[in-house]
């Protein structure tokens, strides 16, 4: 049996791996329309994108603009190659079941 792929415990989370799929299609986007987007409650996208700040996949650019607290966040080059990987590997684990689900 082929030893199956490691898949990205931080990558992984499902509003994570959506979150790094977002900022992958854009230079940066406000933690606005991120939420927007997800639909996840303040608190929570907070939390996930502080978990993928810590792992280094997200900077995060606090600022004013109009007197109105702004918050950017940008994919890093470790977060496109981890999110990169992950997809290899769920391609991976997927291609053995493909014969199964046809």
């Amino acid at each position: 049996m082929p030893e199956l792929p490691d898949l990205n415990p931080v990558v992984h989370g499902k509003l994570r791996l959506a979150l790094l799929s977002l900022l992958a299609g854009v230079e940066e986007a406000e933690f606005t329309w991120l939420r927007t987007r997800t639909g996840a409650t303040d608190g929570n996208l907070g939390a996930q994108l502080m978990k993928l700040e810590e792992a280094g996949y997200v900077s995060v650019e606090k600022k004013f603009v109009q007197r109105k607290p702004q918050t950017l966040y940008r994919l890093t080059a470790p977060g496109r190659t981890a999110l990169a990987e992950y997809v290899q590997a769920l391609k991976q684990l997927l291609a053995g079941a493909q014969g199964v689900l046809l």
